[in-house]
């Protein structure tokens, strides 16, 4: 083997995995996040989660990033433990499809049907196509991203024959033929398999060398299969250094994955190499190929998924035993605020998970809002401290999701994804503020109850039923968001009007029992406070429900959007308002729906 060879190995191993890194980039941008979400929702049972993982990993092909993706998601408390472990017992399945797809590299015939099958057949009508739709994308992020994922498979396919080509002479070589003879030691041979992933950090691109050094014909069975079993231990690096800094069941997470390999291939050596002591299996001296990789891949990940499914449970206790919990106090909030800096890179991962996080969010402003109003209306010392400390949290996650936020915006994101950004950069600071408001409705509350003051029995109607309007429209809105249903979002805005009015109506009865002497001016001054405070959540609350509507209709204009509306459109919201101004009711109602 002479120099010009080996660069051809370096050349075509190079482009192997860079088209395989540029094809699984191009799968994960045109999911849009809609993978990251399936794993996210469809895990509740084991079954479905194997399936689920072994589909998101033959999707995006690569058994790292899916399990990188599970950590995450246990890190960010998104996904339990218990769901995890299925996912990882998936994507050991689903990563084999790699193994299959190079295996086209290996097939020889002269009928122009195996030849067609061949990769130099069609491999450059697809970077043909590739190249026309990435270069004629024009903004379009779809076309881009198909002409990603073919020009990668392309390249990777051109990598995969020029690895070949250049190690076929190897076959006549003593010092190959020797080197390949050491590695049938099953030990020495998964210790090179399992070095070769961690340091590639991918099981697909190894086995993938593997494939290619079977051109030579000196790579037999008897080398192939420890090597294979190696790769299997080598692929969980990733997922380990993945999880540190993270927290202790994301590290479980990770041990999972190495503990579901290591005892899968302990079991599949021992009971393998026993039964061969006494069988002699004839296979293993024969020349190994692409298509035999292959097989072999596959078999050890399904059968180890088959025999460890039933001990799920004991791999998760034993990932609990490695990694326990030590001191139990851990900084609940400090967890619940952060956000795994080290998928940036992935951002349609990190998009993810930034959207959990803000659901998170709004949940607990609406919780603030609920309490700090149960505190007004019966004064309690408990809610009041659990307003204040909600009003902290909140404020770190809005410090953490903006920033966050601003660093995925430099990566390469969907259309769908950049959407998904600007509401949630313009909601946090809503959800916010509405904690902010529900600070000062609790420090009203303090105010009332320290002066022994209290309001009249009627106005203490009055601000009741305000304040059912108020947690309406906020569980309104925050399901709307959680949801991302736009169709709900259309019923926040005609709330928000009655709650204007409501308003003006308290106030308007407030004057006329001041004039009879039924009410202090000090109370009217905290009355004015109360008031403002639930105007401005409601506000709030629109803004956000408006920001969903004009986003997704490509219509940037907030302030202006309601004033769009057709005369049907507005004869609907009126009727709508005029209904909901009845389910509220405060005595004479006055409709004064702001125009």
């Amino acid at each position: 083997m002479d120099i010009f060879c080996v660069l051809n190995m370096i050349g075509g191993l190079s482009l192997f995995l860079y088209g395989m890194s540029v094809m699984g980039n191009g799968l994960s941008k045109m999911a849009g996040g809609k993978l990251e979400k399936i794993l996210e929702k469809l895990t509740t049972k084991r079954i479905f989660a194997v399936l689920l993982g072994a589909g998101v990993t033959a999707v995006i092909q690569s058994s790292s990033a899916t399990t990188v993706m599970v950590v995450g998601f246990v890190n960010s408390g998104i996904m339990k433990l218990s769901q995890a472990v299925g996912v990882i017992m998936g994507a050991n399945i689903g990563t084999t499809i790699t193994s299959w797809m190079l295996s086209l590299t290996g097939i020889e015939g002269s009928t122009i049907w195996l030849k067609l099958l061949k990769p130099s057949s069609f491999s450059p009508v697809l970077a043909a196509i590739g190249t026309i739709l990435f270069m004629a994308s024009k903004g379009d992020s779809k076309k881009k991203d198909l002409g990603g994922i073919l020009l990668g498979f392309a390249i990777l396919m051109f990598g995969m024959e020029t690895m070949s080509g250049a190690v076929s002479g190897l076959a006549d070589n003593p010092s190959f033929t020797k080197m390949m003879t050491a590695f049938r030691n099953p030990i020495l041979g998964m210790a090179v398999g399992a070095i070769l992933t961690a340091i590639i950090q991918s099981s697909s691109a190894s086995v993938g060398i593997l494939q290619a050094l079977c051109a030579t014909g000196a790579v037999h069975y008897s080398v192939a299969l420890p090597i294979i079993m190696g790769q299997n231990i080598g692929t969980c690096v990733t997922s380990i250094i993945s999880s540190i800094g993270a927290s202790k069941n994301a590290r479980r997470a990770a041990m999972i994955h190495l503990y579901f390999n290591l005892v899968g291939t302990i079991l599949f050596m021992t009971v393998f190499y026993t039964i061969n002591t006494f069988i002699d299996f004839a296979f293993l001296g024969e020349s190994a190929s692409a298509a035999g990789i292959a097989v072999i891949h596959s078999l050890f990940n399904i059968g180890a998924t088959i025999v460890l499914f039933p001990f799920s449970d004991l791999l998760v206790k034993l990932a609990e035993v490695t990694i326990s919990d030590g001191t139990k106090i851990e900084s609940a909030v400090t967890e619940t605020v952060s956000i795994d800096e080290r998928f940036i890179s992935r951002p349609a991962f990190a998009m993810e998970l930034c959207r959990g996080k803000v659901k998170e969010m709004a949940e607990l402003s609406k919780k603030s809002i609920g309490l700090a109003l149960d505190a007004l209306n019966s004064y309690d010392e408990e809610k009041v401290k659990e307003v204040i400390r909600l009003e902290s949290v909140i404020d770190k996650y809005e410090d953490v999701l903006g920033s966050y936020l601003v660093k995925i915006s430099s990566e390469n994101i969907s259309t769908a994804d950049s959407q998904s950004m600007s509401i949630i950069l313009h909601s946090i600071s809503d959800f916010e503020r509405i904690s902010d408001h529900a600070m000062d409705i609790v420090n009203s509350a303090e105010e009332i109850h320290k002066k022994e003051l209290s309001f009249t029995k009627k106005a203490k109607k009055e601000i009741e039923t305000l304040s059912r309007a108020i947690n309406d429209i906020c569980s309104l809105t925050v399901e709307s968001f959680c949801k991302d249903d736009l169709e709900m979002a259309l019923h926040v805005e005609p709330l928000e009007e009655v709650i204007d009015t409501l308003a003006k109506n308290i106030k308007e009865n407030h004057i006329k029992r001041l004039k009879k002497g039924k009410c202090t001016i000090e109370m009217g001054f905290i009355l004015e406070d109360i008031l403002t405070g639930l105007e401005r959540v409601s506000d709030h609350c629109s803004n956000i429900a408006v920001e969903m509507i004009t986003i997704y209709d490509n219509d940037y204009s907030t302030h202006e959007y309601f004033k769009k509306l057709s005369s049907d459109e507005r004869a609907l919201f009126e009727k709508e308002y005029e209904e909901l101004l009845q389910r509220y009711p405060i005595g004479k109602q006055k409709a004064m729906m702001s125009e």
